[in-house]
């Protein structure tokens, strides 16, 4: 989503989802803050505008759900699959870049590492 992620995660015995979510606005606010050259064919998130003396880029609390059975992981990962279709963002859910929706449908691989929701 252009103002959200939405991310289905395992809690480990080495961290929590708190750790985890810390972790990953740590590493993508230092990448999104340094001057790199874009890869050749790299897909990027396009902001409507570019400021520089932007000092947050995520919101300092995340929403979480517990998911305690099979049947609700199904259903959190279908929401997840067709939000882009619901928001209008797409034609349907294998064109969205950022998905884990073709990795599911026929086992392709995506622009994200899929570990799958057994």
């Amino acid at each position: 989503m252009p103002e959200h992620i939405h991310l289905l995660i395992g809690e480990s015995a080495t961290g929590t989802p708190s750790t985890v979510m810390q972790v990953l606005k740590q590493r993508v606010s230092r990448q999104l803050r340094r001057k790199k050259r874009k890869r050749v064919g790299q897909l990027s998130l396009t902001f409507a505008e570019v400021d520089e003396s932007l000092t947050r880029f995520w919101q300092r609390r995340f929403y979480d759900f517990n998911v305690r059975s099979l049947k609700k992981k199904v259903e959190k990962l279908h929401c997840m699959h067709m939000n882009p279709l619901k928001r209008k963002l797409v034609d349907h859910a294998k064109d969205w870049p950022w998905r884990s929706f073709a990795f599911y449908f026929n086992k392709r691989n995506s622009l994200i590492r899929i570990d799958p929701v057994s």
